[in-house]
C-alpha cells in the first residue's frame, strides 16, 4: 500500500477507460405500414397513380372544413391507389400544400391540408372557391425519359396532385343516395 500512483496509459496496455457502447436504432417499425410508400418509391418503380372519382365535384369550400363535405363516406377513402405517405398538392397559382399521413393520404388529410392554407381567407377573397377535383399530370402526358430535360419534368409531376377549383359548388351525383322510385306513386 506504500507504492506510489502512477497514471496507465490505457491505449498503450489494451485497455479501455469504458466499456463499448452498443449503437442503438431509434427507428420506429410501426412508422413504415406495409402497403403504404412514399411518393419516391412510386417514382422509383414508375408506379401509375389513380386519383380517387369521388374526390371529383363535391361542392366542398376550400376555405371552410372538411367536416362540411356532405357524403361524409368519402372522407375515409385514400386520396390515391395505391396509398402514399405524402403527396403534394399544387394549385393554379403554383403554390404546393403538402398532405401527410403516414397510413395513406385520405381524401381527408387533402382537404383538411388545403383548409389549413385557406382558412383565414374570407369568402370574397377567393375568385375560385369550389374543389372541382384533383389531377395527377402524368396520366395525361406523354414524356420521353431519354430528353433529360423532360425526364426531370416527368419526375416533379409524378410526385404531385393538381388543384382544380370552380367558381360554382358543382356538386355531383356520384355515389350519392338513389331517387325514390315513382313506381310507387303509379
Amino acid at each position: 500500500m506504500t507504492e506510489p500512483l502512477t497514471r496507465v496509459d490505457s491505449a498503450v496496455q489494451g485497455l479501455s477507460s469504458s466499456p463499448p457502447k452498443e449503437k442503438i436504432s431509434h427507428r420506429r417499425t410501426s412508422s413504415s405500414v406495409a402497403g403504404v410508400s412514399s411518393m419516391k418509391e412510386m417514382w422509383d418503380s414508375r408506379t401509375k397513380l389513380h386519383v380517387a372519382p369521388e374526390t371529383q365535384r363535391t361542392g366542398w369550400k376550400i376555405n371552410t372544413s372538411s367536416g362540411t363535405v356532405e357524403e361524409k363516406d368519402i372522407l375515409k377513402k385514400p386520396l390515391v391507389t395505391p396509398m402514399v405517405r405524402a403527396i403534394d398538392l399544387v394549385t393554379d397559382l403554383g403554390s404546393v400544400i403538402t398532405a401527410r399521413n403516414r397510413q395513406g393520404v385520405t381524401i381527408k388529410d387533402a382537404l383538411d391540408a388545403i383548409h389549413k392554407a385557406n382558412k383565414k381567407r374570407a369568402d370574397d377573397e377567393l375568385d375560385k372557391p369550389y374543389l372541382e377535383g384533383f389531377e395527377w399530370a402524368p396520366e395525361h402526358t406523354e414524356y420521353d425519359e431519354a430528353n433529360p430535360k423532360q425526364l426531370k419534368e416527368m419526375e416533379e409531376e409524378w410526385q404531385r396532385l393538381l388543384i382544380h377549383l370552380s367558381s360554382t359548388p358543382g356538386v355531383s351525383n356520384f355515389g350519392g343516395k338513389k331517387k325514390k322510385k315513382s313506381a310507387a306513386a303509379e
